[in-house]
């Protein structure tokens, strides 16, 4: 038995909090020590009023079933965030408290409270600063948004969520439509549940496709959508209209944010 077996075994015994018997081979297999690095790889989610509970969720639950990871949800305060849908998600660390760099930044989207961080400077320069030595630069939906506005998606192929990635051109990203766009060290996803799909993704290059294969097994990640209009070309056009209309505010804001955020660049 390889010791990428091992790992998987050991993965799966962490995540179900059960223990293998003792003198067993199960109990053999549980090293993690075989895919966990010698210290903790340290990932930075950003978590913010007014954000989609589920573009974070998604990606927290994959690396979470990951050996090896220090996950901080990281705010200005440790005062709980209130997402989109009323949902609490309570920070684990400040902006003061993550002294030092990252290995993984992560920004989730949203809508309206996702546009203000494009100009908010405590923000942006927190991003700038981890960004410069990250080795993943990632986001989820219009979190892409942010990372453009504090300079770190300039040159690189990106994506969004399909109602406001148009905008990504105008803070220097090119638009490369789809539901994981990789560039170099820039990983950009697109709206919501593709959090789902990159969190696993990200699982694959940190620790190898049989433990990414391991932990969508866990998930039991098999999707079949009871409607099948999940992306625009998909949709009937009458459901296209009105959402695509509904959501013209919100690409107008972040049209006039990227404007602004521009001009701050050289600040950051």
């Amino acid at each position: 038995m390889t010791r990428r077996t091992f790992a998987l075994a050991g993965a799966m015994y962490q995540v179900s909090g059960q223990t293998p018997p003792p003198g067993s081979e199960a109990q053999e297999m549980a090293g993690l020590h075989y895919y966990a690095p010698k210290n903790p790889e340290r990932v930075a989610m950003l978590v913010y009023p007014g954000m989609t509970a589920l573009d974070l969720i998604g990606p927290n639950q994959a690396l979470g079933y990951t050996a090896g990871m220090k996950v901080d949800l990281v705010w200005k305060t440790l005062d709980p965030v209130t997402t989109d849908t009323n949902f609490k998600i309570t920070p684990t660390a400040t902006f003061q408290d993550l002294a030092g760099p990252v290995d993984l930044l992560f920004v989730p989207g949203g809508g309206k409270g996702t546009i203000d961080l494009m100009t908010d400077a405590a923000v942006l320069g927190f991003l700038a600063e981890k960004g410069k030595t990250a080795r993943w630069v990632t986001s989820v939906c219009s979190g892409s948004l942010v990372l453009g506005a504090a300079g770190l998606l300039r040159g690189y192929r990106a994506t969004s969520h399909w109602a406001v990635r148009d905008v990504l051109p105008s803070l220097g990203a090119e638009l490369a439509p789809g539901r994981i766009v990789e560039d170099r060290n820039r990983i950009t996803a697109g709206g919501v549940t593709a959090g789902i799909d990159f969190g696993l993704y990200l699982v694959g290059k940190l620790r190898g496709a049989d433990y990414g294969r391991a932990v969508e097994l866990m998930l039991e990640y098999d999707p079949h959508p009871p409607f099948h209009s999940g992306a625009p070309e998909l949709a009937p056009e009458n459901v296209r209209t009105a959402i695509s209309a509904m959501y013209k505010p919100l690409n107008d804001a972040a049209r006039a944010k990227a404007a602004t955020a521009k001009n701050n660049w050289s600040s950051l």
